[in-house]
């Protein structure tokens, strides 16, 4: 009897172990073909534009290079050691996609985790989507620096969805933080298994926030 019990507790695990080890890889396997591919980025002199985003497996670094080069805007890159690729990075971002939000004392470290933002006139934010909300290091990172007067733009890459409950409670955080207007663009990359192909979402990006035209 003990033993039939251990099994049918054992196959939920070993289901679950074999999905975080796939999507590990497909992360990994990911990371290595959108390194070659991130586009060339060469901001203004006097750069008005600031582009700040956070990516894991690389799809959110590409569309924020991308809006860069568009903008010829400056790029920040946030790095957070906590959610490196790899199973222990992924665990620790499945852990931490809403608690930490709760309590800001508990969110993630980041570096750089404050940028002087004062010379911009607008700010864009990118982060992909994790459980249906912006991943932890941005919210650090608003946590973390001021907004003054500025035009903040939310830009998200996600699989399946997003939770506009969460996007609002970022947005009132911005706002109290000195922001003078926000708003939210999205692209959906799908499922790990079946993602748009990088090229694709570059597309999608020219069509859909640059009116169909293609970056510098």
């Amino acid at each position: 009897m003990f033993k039939w019990i251990a099994l049918l507790l054992g196959v939920p695990i070993a289901v679950v172990i074999l999905e975080l080890l796939a999507v590990t890889w497909i992360e990994s396997l990911q990371a290595r073909q959108l390194a070659s591919r991130q586009p060339e980025v060469n901001p203004r002199d006097e750069a008005r534009t600031a582009v700040v985003y956070f990516s894991r497996s690389g799809n959110t670094a590409l569309a924020a290079r991308q809006i860069a080069r568009h903008l010829e805007a400056r790029l920040f890159a946030l790095e957070a050691p906590a959610y490196s690729l790899g199973l222990s990075g992924l665990l620790h971002a499945l852990k931490d996609a809403y608690r930490l939000k709760e309590r800001a004392g508990a969110l993630p470290q980041i570096n750089p985790s404050n940028i002087d933002l004062a010379s911009f006139d607008t700010v864009w934010l990118g982060s992909p989507v994790w459980l249906y909300s912006p991943a932890p290091p941005l919210w650090s990172f608003v946590e973390h620096n001021r907004f003054d007067d500025q035009h903040i733009v939310l830009f998200n890459t996600y699989n399946s969805n997003f939770g506009d409950e969460h996007i609002e409670r970022l947005k009132a955080k911005l706002m109290a933080r000195g922001a003078r207007s926000f708003e939210h663009r999205h692209i959906q990359r799908g499922r790990m298994s079946r993602q748009t192909p990088p090229e694709q979402m570059l597309q999608a990006i020219d069509e859909q926030w640059f009116n169909g035209q293609t970056s510098p």
